[in-house]
């Protein structure tokens, strides 16, 4: 078997075969995962495709030899790149000015709750993670602050949690950081679908929700769901993904020349937030230019910006879970399922209480949106919300989007404790103190209508 991946790895050119080889991984582990959701009760799980796709290759990792097919190092770039990119697609979205707004306070809330679960993962990762390395002491495979990692892989996704595991492993001696980190997202992908698809059901049953549609009818689209508002229409010159395709690629080219000529090693972690920045900046040109006249008609289409991203996440996850060391992963395995299981359950119990204190009217359609997210992706988050708010008739769905910007406020300050943490014990456990202080913070002020007796309106689905 080993006789035979070598002879296929050798076939020409090294480096043209490497591309064309990765590329094919990718591609034929999305075509699995596309066909085994086609079973009826694989689709019903909600897991998504491209998580089906990934599974498989770490089923095939634990064949002997598999993994010599596979490129590590090109897996991770794949999952790097397709990050920023995912990102861009959708911070070009115009947005709809139909749809139903959330409130200023559901925003700000929505915030503290997506920023307070990061928190939460953050305490319970670095409790375990400081336990484990106390009680095993140098026969840990872990660093007291790897824990910090799982806020990474259940809140941000592969690419995040691969950016930081990696730093981790080459700065700060952890070896397999960029593994655990993967292996953690690709966990919260499965937490995102299993979990909730199974507390789903069981509301259900108590008749506390109802299902949005039902899935032997077929979806009947209109022509506002392709085209946007005042569009510039389609010409032969040049397609609509090709223009959207252009602008994503020229605001990542702007995010590498920004992030080399700053040379600051800090930055490359954070492409995806560069290029939200820049494509945000391009987003509010556009809408001036239109506003004055001067653009008459919309550029982009929505549609292809979010087949576009969708694109990218899933070349993502098949990425990261490609990109997973299988051998490195076999000595922390019982390590990152603890560190997994105690933050599902904390993260979920958090956003279920929360949910039921700030969303008032639409507490489970709240709760399966950010719960979704804040273990997968906003897209696991939006599947879970469809399933019972089909036509987004709450809030639910522009509080994931718009709670994003006040929680950046959070998360940086939690990004400064990824440079801190993983240096050693000591700061790890001041890493854990601030995390507690700053959850109470956070409680406090998510709970404040209750603590100091303050009257709001109640949102309610009308």
């Amino acid at each position: 078997m080993d006789l035979i991946f070598s002879n296929i790895n050798s076939f020409g050119d090294e480096v043209v075969w490497t591309g064309i080889s990765q590329f094919f991984f990718v591609a034929a582990f999305l075509l699995i995962g596309w066909l085994l959701s086609q079973i009826p009760f694989v689709r019903k799980s909600l897991i998504p495709t491209s998580l089906l796709g990934g599974l498989i290759v770490i089923i095939l990792k634990f064949i002997p030899g598999f993994e010599q097919l596979i490129n590590t190092d090109a897996m991770e770039i794949i999952t790097y790149h397709a990050l920023g990119l995912g990102f861009i697609g959708m911070a070009l979205k115009k947005g709809n000015p139909d749809k139903k707004k959330s409130t200023f306070t559901s925003i700000i809330d929505s915030g503290l709750l997506i920023g307070g679960s990061y928190i939460v993962q953050a305490i319970v990762g670095l409790v375990i993670t400081i336990i484990i390395f106390v009680v095993a002491g140098s026969n840990s495979s872990l660093i007291p602050g790897a824990g910090i990692l799982l806020p990474l892989g259940y809140g941000q996704g592969s690419g995040q949690a691969l950016n930081y595991g990696k730093i981790f492993e080459n700065d700060y001696g952890f070896v397999g950081g960029s593994t655990f980190g993967l292996s953690i997202a690709t966990i919260g992908f499965l937490v995102a679908a299993i979990v909730g698809v199974v507390y789903m059901n069981i509301l259900r049953r108590k008749g506390k929700i109802k299902k949005a549609h039902n899935e032997d009818v077929e979806e009947e689209h209109k022509i506002e769901d392709f085209v946007n508002k005042n569009e510039s229409p389609a010409t032969p010159a040049i397609d609509k993904l090709t223009i959207c395709l252009i602008f994503i690629a020229c605001i990542y080219g702007l995010v590498f020349l920004v992030m080399r000529l700053a040379n600051v090693g800090l930055l490359w972690g954070f492409n995806f937030l560069l290029g939200t920045i820049f494509a945000s900046l391009v987003r509010l040109f556009m809408n001036f230019l239109q506003k004055k006249n001067v653009m008459k008609k919309e550029q982009l289409n929505n549609y292809c910006l979010e087949r576009c991203s969708n694109f990218f996440f899933d070349i993502m996850i098949i990425a990261g879970c490609c990109a997973i060391d299988i051998k490195s992963l076999s000595s922390m395995w019982w390590q990152l399922l603890i560190v997994c299981v105690v933050g599902a359950v904390a993260t979920f119990i958090f956003i279920r209480l929360v949910s039921k204190e700030i969303y008032k009217g639409y507490e489970y359609e709240g709760f399966f949106s950010m719960f979704g997210m804040l273990t997968g992706t906003a897209s696991s988050g939006m599947i879970l919300l469809r399933e019972i708010d089909e036509k987004y008739e709450t809030p639910a769905a522009n509080n994931l989007v718009y709670g994003g910007m006040p929680a950046i406020v959070i998360a940086g300050a939690l990004l400064l404790l990824l440079g801190y943490a993983p240096k050693g014990l000591k700061e790890s456990i001041i890493s854990l103190a601030i995390c507690v202080a700053a959850i109470i913070v956070i409680i406090i002020a998510l709970y404040r209508r209750k603590i100091f007796k303050i009257k709001g309106k109640k949102e309610n689905k009308e």
